[in-house]
């Protein structure tokens, strides 16, 4: 049995779709009949390029999404305007690197942000599984085009957290019971793909990034605080989905810049272990937290999880040696203590809102494809072809 490979979700968008979804979010009047189109074209392809690549545990790209968790105010109630989130602290400190980011801002005028998302403006509720439906059936239809596709599908989700931290409440007093709404909606989707026999992916980067976002002026303790009500709402709507069907991801946000205010992997890992969930995506390929896989060894996963070792970093044009890939699923493989129970996968999306990736789509294959390189000789050295 090899390493299996993965990724964490959204791939490039064809330019044209990017298009769509900027001019939409924009306001701008779009054809839905051609926006939707042209998502399930995508979808098809997205699937057979990853089949290409080498991914065996591959979804359709969010191809039909215009961001990880933007999609949302589609399918439920209380979402409209739109607000400026206060933005990435650790940017902040660096007078030129924020004249950087405007100066590449500026330049992706085809885009979507996820740094002015909508308001909650109403109670939330799932209103229209129309959409879902499609999406989970263009994937079927791409899967089966493609001969039965991967060995294992997955799709993704958004975590409880991340819609209540990125879309502020002007309706909602206390923000436990936006949370709470906010989970019971977000089930409908958790129970829809689990019930497809596709593994869900839970995208929670709110259970680390928002540390230097929402609770940057906090005492740690009041995020970690945070981090245990997230996690125990997401128990609550997985409650009817079987563990091993879901993976959780969690990350410090997919931009490049210092990332010296992050919190540490140590002081929320244990947190994370309460998550009912199969397994834990973590990103350890880049400079400022690859050490941590470390702490895997220290806080060890439960006897029935295995980790997806981010070993492909999603913010940089630097395509990694297969040998670089191989040395870091063999620490992760140490660190675990069992090498069945690791898998490759990237650090984070490389389009998490549509037209934001810094890496272009042809060196996001050749990220891929070395990634399946790197998987195959970690394999071999591990005793596991």
């Amino acid at each position: 049995m090899s390493i299996p490979t993965t990724h964490a979700g959204s791939l490039p968008r064809p330019p044209d779709l990017t298009g769509l979804y900027a001019r939409r979010a924009r306001g701008e009047a779009v054809d839905a009949g051609a926006l939707a189109a042209a998502g399930r074209e995508a979808t098809h392809g997205i699937v057979a390029r990853q089949l290409e690549a080498g991914i065996t545990i591959g979804n359709n790209g969010e191809q039909q999404r215009e961001g990880f968790f933007l999609y949302v105010q589609h399918r439920m109630s209380g979402f409209g305007g739109s607000w400026k989130r206060p933005g990435r602290r650790d940017v902040f400190r660096y007078p030129g690197l924020v004249r950087e980011y405007e100066t590449f801002l500026r330049a992706r005028g085809e885009a979507v942000s996820n740094m002015e998302p909508p308001m909650n403006l109403g109670a939330v509720r799932y209103v229209d599984q129309a959409l879902l439906e499609d999406e989970c059936e263009t994937f079927r239809r791409a899967l089966d085009g493609a001969g039965g596709g991967f060995a294992q599908p997955f799709m993704t989700a958004p975590s409880p957290g991340i819609v209540v931290s990125a879309m502020k409440s002007s309706h909602y007093a206390e923000r436990e019971a936006y949370l709470a709404d906010v989970a019971e909606a977000l089930r409908v989707e958790y129970e829809t793909v689990a019930a497809r026999g596709w593994l869900l992916q839970i995208d929670a980067p709110d259970l680390a990034m928002e540390r230097h976002f929402l609770f940057a002026d906090e005492p740690l303790r009041v995020f970690q605080d945070w981090v245990e009500l997230v996690v125990a709402a997401l128990n609550g709507a997985l409650s009817n989905v079987p563990r091993e069907r879901v993976r959780l991801h969690v990350c410090w946000g997919n931009y490049e810049g210092p990332h010296d205010l992050d919190v540490e992997l140590r002081d929320v890992l244990p947190i994370l272990l309460k998550a009912d969930v199969g397994g834990l995506v973590l990103p350890f390929a880049n400079p400022r937290h690859q050490h941590e896989v470390e702490e895997l060894g220290r806080c060890p996963l439960a006897a029935d999880q295995y980790l997806v070792a981010g070993v492909i970093d999603t913010t940089t044009n630097y395509v990694e040696h297969p040998e670089t890939v191989a040395e870091r699923l063999e620490r992760a493989a140490r660190a675990v203590g069992d090498p069945a129970r690791i898998q490759a996968g990237t650090d984070c999306g490389f389009d998490t809102s549509a037209g934001m990736g810094r890496v272009p789509e042809d060196v996001v294959w050749a990220k891929l494809r070395t990634m399946a390189e790197g998987a195959s000789i970690a394999s071999e050295r591990l005793g596991l072809d």
